[in-house]
Order: structure tokens, then sequence, then C-alpha cells
């Protein structure tokens, strides 16, 4: 398999369609104003990480946190998918981001205020997860309005990109904010941020949206893309192998705040470059699939991401040296990019536009909705058996289903 990638990849590579998705007008708005917001998510989503921490010195309650804001995820996320088939993506997405707009200014004042408390980020991280659930299907649906068919997965190849450089840079910038500034400033960058993409999605040239003619109930279109998810095999397949990176490999994210701290002896900053350093690795391999360009061998390189990912998670959980962590970090950040593009990309492609806004609901769902559930398991185990092990666990876990789906499930890695 590797010998045959190998082959194509050098068939295939050409940065001259790196960037063929910013041919796009619409697509261009989409991609700088979303890669600014997302820097500030990212400078934000670490300050809270490291003012919990700060506030309560236990793992446990960054498992709390990341519970906060992925339990929502599993009332809203699927009504959030019949949202987002029935009105215009563009108004919902202008809708939630105005409204995580406000809350970072709210989240901003209370620290400026030293008014903020743990049980204030559980609220405000509760918040922040209701509004993500409407917000992700419109955002993974509305890419199909923004360029051509044959160019989806460069345009989501694109998306990561923007993801990751503000994972790569958010961080960092972040932590140094947090070290000599204090958290408030982080969280209002955040909220400036967004003006960034509410604009751009206000300048969009869109088509006029035509509202399907009601004819069924909400629970009757829940049922429909269920249905359509369950007996598609691939997009089953794909789905399953998503949610169980998500829970054993994704959560390990949250432990990033302890790890600096206790297994690496850093503060803020150290912190801040671990979750750069994996967002440098995930910007690189969105990078390296963008330039690919219509290729077809997209279920080799899930594979291969599939295994390579919990063999860096291995390799992390027994290195205690700052340089050689962020080093086995960029090659984790790498192959978990290779996983989560190419199937985005697959269950997108595999899904007609009728159903994609439910059918990415249901995906997003199992990508974001075991989250809490990962990050509760992480917290409680780490209490128990430390950080390092806690990762042991995660990556021999991954390591383990990638296997059974490679033996069991052969259609996968011969996806075009």
């Amino acid at each position: 398999m590797f010998s045959q990638i190998k082959g194509q990849l050098r068939d295939g590579f050409s940065w001259k369609r790196t960037f063929t998705s910013l041919n796009y007008p619409n697509y261009r708005l989409w991609f700088w104003g979303q890669m600014i917001s997302l820097f500030g998510t990212w400078m934000q989503s670490t300050a809270l990480g490291f003012l919990i921490f700060d506030l309560t010195h236990s793992p446990a309650y960054l498992g709390y946190a990341g519970f906060a804001a992925g339990i929502p995820v599993w009332f809203f996320m699927l009504p959030a998918g019949v949202v987002a088939d029935r009105m215009s993506r563009r108004r919902l997405l202008m809708i939630t981001q105005s409204t995580m707009m406000a809350l970072a200014f709210i989240t901003a004042a209370l620290s400026f205020a030293h008014f903020i408390r743990p049980w204030h980020i559980l609220v405000l991280s509760f918040g922040y997860g209701v509004l993500n659930a409407f917000d992700a299907p419109p955002r993974q649906a509305i890419v199909q309005e923004l360029v051509h068919a044959d160019d989806l997965t460069n345009a989501i190849a694109m998306n990561s990109m923007m993801f990751n450089i503000g994972v790569a840079l958010g961080p960092a910038v972040g932590g140094l904010t947090y070290a000599f500034f204090g958290p408030a400033w982080c969280f209002t960058i955040n909220g400036l941020s967004f003006i960034a993409v509410i604009v751009g999605l206000k300048r969009m040239a869109l088509e006029p949206h035509v509202p399907p003619p009601v004819k069924t109930s909400v629970l009757a279109d829940l049922k429909e893309g269920l249905r359509y998810t369950v007996t598609h095999p691939m997009i089953r397949t794909i789905i399953s192998l998503v949610g169980f990176v998500s829970l054993f490999g994704f959560s390990f994210v949250t432990l990033m705040p302890a790890w600096a701290v206790k297994v690496l002896h850093g503060d803020a900053t150290t912190n801040g470059l671990l979750q750069s350093v994996r967002g440098l690795g995930a910007l690189g391999s969105a990078v390296f699939i963008a330039s690919l360009g219509r290729f077809k061998f997209r279920g080799k390189l899930l594979s291969t991401g599939s295994f390579a990912f919990p063999l860096f998670l291995l390799g992390f959980s027994a290195i205690r040296w700052l340089p050689a962590s962020m080093a086995v970090l960029l090659g984790a950040g790498f192959a978990q990019m290779l996983i989560l593009n190419l199937a985005n990309s697959t269950v997108q492609t595999s899904t007609p536009a009728n159903l994609r806004g439910r059918v990415m609901s249901i995906y997003s769902l199992v990508f974001f909705g075991v989250m809490p559930i990962g990050s509760l398991l992480v917290g409680w185990t780490a209490d128990k058996l430390g950080e390092p092990g806690t990762v042991l666990i995660g990556g021999a876990a991954i390591l383990v289903f990638a296997a059974l789906t490679f033996a069991f499930t052969p259609r996968l890695r011969h996806l075009a």
C-alpha cells in the first residue's frame, strides 16, 4: 500500500493546485474571514484552559470544562442540521458568529474585573457549546455553495489549512499574551476577530436562498438523515472511525495545560507551544492534501493516517523533553489531519445536496459529541493514573480500532 501511495504522490503532487479554491471570490471572503476569527478562537481556547487550571490546579476540572463545552452537541446538533437544510446557511452563520462575539466580550469583561470564577467558565463553555452545535452543520455544508463540486476536496483542505494556521499561531500568541498581559486580552482579541468573518459573510455574492417546501416534521427530516447515514456502508464506517479518534485521541488536548506544568515543568507559554506545534503539523497536512488536487487515493491516505496518529500518541506519552515532545506532536497533528480532512471530504461528496446539512450534523455530532465524554474520561483517568498513562491508553485503543477497520473494511483503503 505504501509503495502505491509513493508512486501516486510523485505523479499527483503539485504546488500549483494547492490554492485552487482561492480562485473563487466567495471562497476568498470565507477563507480570510474564518482564518482571522479562528486565530482569536484558539487564543481564547488556550487562555480558558490555562485559566481554569490556574484557578483550580485540577486536571479533572479541565475535563469538566471540556464536558460543558461539548455536551450541548448531543441536544442541539441534529436539530441544527435540519435548520441548516431549511434556512439560509449564511444567515444562520451570521447569527451564531455574532452571538459568539458577544460571549467573548462577556468573558473578557469578567476577566478584566477579576471576577471570573471556575463556575463562570463552565457556564460560558456550555454557551459556546450550544452556539458551536448550531454553527458546525452550516459551516461544513456552505463550502459546497462557494466552489465547484470538483474542487470540494481542495476547498475542505483549504478549510483545514485556515483552521490549523489558527491552531499553529493562536495558542502560541495566546500563551504569550496570557503570560505578559493576562487572559482578558486573549478574550478581547477573540471578540474583535469575529468582525472579519461576519463582514466576509455579508459581502458574499451567493445565489438567493430558496427555502425547501416544508412537507414533513423536524422528526421526519431527522429520521431521513439518520436512515441515509446508517444504510450507507462507507459513510457509516468513516463516521465510526472519526468518532473513535475523537473519543480517544482528540481529547488528549484537554490535558495540555496539566501536561505543560506537571510533565514538562513549564508554564502558560509551554502550553501555547505544545498546542501550536500540533496545529503546525495539521497545517502541513492540510497543505499537502490541497496540493494533490483531484487525486484518487483518499482511502490509502486515510488508512495511513489512522495508523500513524496513535503511534505518535504512544511516542508522546513516553517523552519528557520539550523539543522531542514538540517534534512528536508535529507528526501527530499531521496524521490526525489526514484522517479528519479525508473523512470530511468523502462524507460530503457521498451525500446529495438536499441531505448534506443533516448528514454533516450527524458527522459533527459524532466528532464533537464524543469529545465531552473523552474529556471526562481523560480528566478522571489522569487523576488516577497520571497524564502519560492516560495518553498511552488512548493511543493503544485507537491503534486497535485502526487495525480492526483495516482488516474488516478493505473497501475503505481502496476509496478513490
